[in-house]
C-alpha cells in the first residue's frame, strides 16, 4: 500500500503565490520577518521586487498592505496567525476591514499543530476574531489542493480575505478529478444517515477517519468539509441537519467563536438539533509534538471517533 502524500498548507500557500505572481503583476507579498516559516520566501526568490519584508512589525505591515490595496495592487500580508489576527487585529479591523480594502491575509501556523512553539504561538482564537469583522471572508483549507485553490479564489475576490494555513504536513485528500472549490460552498465528502460531521482545516481528515471507524460500529456518518467559515454554507448545513438530526462540528480552534459557534448560530435559527462541538474546550494549548497534541486533545481521527461514539451512545446528551 502506497504512503499517503502529505503537504503542509503553508507550503501550498508559498507555491500558490508564485503561481499567482506569474499570472498577475499586481500581486505583492508582504511578510513580517518570517518568510522562511510562512513560505513566502518561495515567492521572494522568484519575484524579489514584489516581496516586502516589513520586519517584526505586523501592525505596520497591515497598514502598508492597506495602502497598496488603495493604489490598485493586490497585497498578500503574511505572518503567523497569532500575529496576523491577534497582534494586528486593530489594524486589520480599522485599516482593512472598515474601508473594505482588497487585502488578503495569509495566516500560517494556526492551531495546536504548531506543536513545540507552545501556547503563546498556537492561535486557537483567530477565526473568532476575524468573524467579528464585517465583510471579512474566512477560508480554512483542509489540504494542499484546497489551499492552492483558496489562494487563487482569494485573488479573484474583491475585498478582505483571511486565509488560515498550518505548519504540520497533512494528508492530501482532495486530489481527485471531480474536486471543485467555490468560496462559501461546503463539500459533502461522505454520505450518512445517523449523524453529520462538519469539519474544517486539518480536522477534515480526522473526520473522515472517524467516520470509517464509526461505520464499523454500524453508525453511518455524513462528512462535510466547510473550508469557508464566512460566508457559511447555511443551506448545506441545514439540509444535512434535517437529514440526520444530529450534528458534530470539528475544528482545530476554540469551540468558542469558530466553526462550531457559526454552525450553532445557523441551526438554532432554522433547524434546532443536538450539536456536539469538538475543538479546544476553552483551554490553551501546550508545547509538544503536533501529532501528540492532536491526540491529547482528542482531535486526531481516533479521538474524534471516541468522542462522537460516546456522545451518540449516551443519548446525545453530552
Amino acid at each position: 500500500m502506497s504512503e499517503v502524500k502529505k503537504v503542509a498548507t503553508r507550503e501550498s500557500y508559498g507555491n500558490a503565490l508564485v503561481e499567482l505572481g506569474k499570472e498577475h503583476e499586481d500581486v505583492i507579498v508582504l511578510d513580517a520577518d518570517l518568510a522562511n516559516a510562512t513560505k513566502t520566501g518561495i515567492f521572494q526568490k522568484v519575484f524579489p521586487e514584489r516581496h516586502i519584508d516589513c520586519g517584526i512589525a505586523e501592525a505596520d505591515m497591515m497598514g502598508i498592505a492597506a495602502g497598496l490595496a488603495a493604489t490598485g495592487k493586490v497585497p498578500f500580508a503574511s505572518s503567523f496567525a497569532m500575529f496576523a489576527a491577534g497582534r494586528a487585529f486593530e489594524q486589520v479591523r480599522n485599516s482593512i476591514g472598515y474601508p473594505h480594502l482588497n487585502v488578503k491575509i495569509g495566516a500560517t501556523h494556526a492551531g495546536i499543530s504548531v506543536g513545540e512553539d507552545g501556547a503563546s504561538h498556537q492561535c486557537n482564537e483567530d477565526i473568532a476574531l476575524m468573524r467579528t469583522i464585517p465583510g471579512m471572508t474566512i477560508i480554512n483549507p483542509s489540504d494542499d489542493v484546497e489551499a492552492r485553490a483558496a489562494v487563487h479564489a482569494a485573488y479573484e475576490m474583491e475585498g478582505p480575505v483571511y486565509l488560515r494555513f498550518g505548519r504540520l504536513a497533512v494528508p492530501v485528500i482532495n486530489d481527485r478529478p471531480d474536486y471543485h472549490f467555490e468560496v462559501g460552498k461546503g463539500i459533502v465528502l461522505r454520505e450518512g444517515k445517523d449523524v453529520t460531521i462538519i469539519a474544517t482545516g486539518l480536522e477534515v481528515n480526522s473526520a473522515l477517519e472517524a467516520a470509517k471507524m464509526l461505520e464499523a460500529d454500524n453508525i453511518s456518518a455524513k462528512v462535510i468539509n466547510i473550508h469557508t467559515i464566512k460566508p457559511l454554507d447555511k443551506e448545506l448545513i441545514i439540509k444535512a441537519a434535517q437529514e440526520t438530526g444530529k450534528v458534530v462540528t470539528v475544528e482545530e480552534h476554540s469551540v468558542i467563536g469558530g466553526l462550531g459557534s457559526a454552525v450553532c448560530e445557523t441551526l438554532c435559527e432554522s433547524c434546532p438539533v443536538r450539536v456536539l462541538k469538538l475543538g479546544m474546550q476553552d483551554v490553551f494549548g501546550e508545547s509538544g509534538p503536533a501529532l501528540e497534541l492532536l491526540a491529547k486533545y482528542n482531535l486526531d481521527g481516533e479521538g474524534v471517533y471516541k468522542s462522537i461514539r460516546s456522545w451518540l451512545l449516551s443519548g446525545a446528551e453530552a
